[in-house]
């Protein structure tokens, strides 16, 4: 019955758990799946979480069943290691998801009425976060903010939950003097971990401005890292047509290019409909 579900391309998802417990067999499975656990299996949940981020970033439209179906592995894997330990199953991980989606949203699922706009219905969502936190003894205005979290992304999380109580600066300008005080200490600074210290509290300083300019750090040098790749890229290309490589050219040439670039995505923004 097993082989059926497993090539039957309808099968949904308990084929994809059948398959999942055949790869983990002790006796019959893979021998690579056979010897994973928890965590030399996380590095793979978090890429391809980003993977599908990534697909969603280019509106590569076509990708993103697969990259969703890859992320849904990274689910099952490790709640087949988990059921293997006696732990839970992938039932009890879908009817934990299910409740924690029903409690926190009742105004759909319960008595309270959804007239109420979109920020108050953060701030309820909040609130029925930080009574399951008490709920778990988690009281600490911090607690629970996962460290496994891209800092970036764990950054804006600890100072959204300092805001909350009162820990914020009041305005933009603060922060930006509050740049500037950091640069200069950076600026400094000659000793090799005080240094590091200083680039960290530079960076999350940074954080700060994107949280208060209402902008995503994330999503923000995620477009910057794909803008100096498009540049560097028409560099190369620029370069290919006079039979070059950067390895050929220098700084001031490649400089050059980079500018024209820079010239030609503006000229297309502008003229952009």
């Amino acid at each position: 019955m097993s082989d059926d579900l497993i090539h039957d391309p309808k099968g949904g998802m308990p084929r994809l758990l059948e398959i999942m417990r055949r790869l983990r067999d002790p006796e019959t499975g893979c021998p690579w799946d056979i010897e994973q656990d928890f965590a030399s299996i996380a590095p793979y949940t978090i890429e391809e979480a980003y993977e599908v981020a990534d697909a969603i970033e280019r509106e590569a439209w076509g990708e993103l069943k697969g990259e969703l179906g890859d992320l849904l592995l990274q689910s099952v894997y490790h709640t087949q290691m988990a059921e293997e330990a006696g732990m839970f199953s992938f039932d009890d991980v879908a009817n934990a998801i299910s409740d924690k989606m029903v409690a926190r949203h009742p105004h759909v699922f319960g008595d309270e009425s959804r007239e109420k706009s979109a920020e108050q219905q953060v701030q309820d969502w909040e609130q029925i976060k930080a009574a399951e936190r008490a709920g778990k003894a988690e009281t600490g205005v911090l607690a629970g903010v996962a460290k496994g979290l891209p800092a970036l992304s764990r950054a804006i999380k600890l100072q959204n939950r300092a805001a909350r109580v009162g820990f914020d600066w009041p305005t933009t300008d603060e922060v930006l003097d509050k740049i500037v005080e950091e640069a200069q200490e950076l600026r400094e600074v000659q000793d090799e971990a005080e240094r590091f210290e200083e680039f960290g509290d530079l960076l999350f300083v940074m954080v700060n401005l994107g949280r208060h300019m209402g902008l995503d750090p994330e999503a923000a040098l995620r477009a910057a890292n794909a803008k100096f790749t498009r540049r560097f890229e028409s560099i190369e290309a620029a370069l290919a047509a006079q039979g070059k490589t950067p390895a050929d050219s220098d700084l001031a040439e490649m400089d050059a290019l980079w500018d024209a670039a820079k010239a030609v995505e503006k000229a297309q923004k502008k003229n952009a409909p």
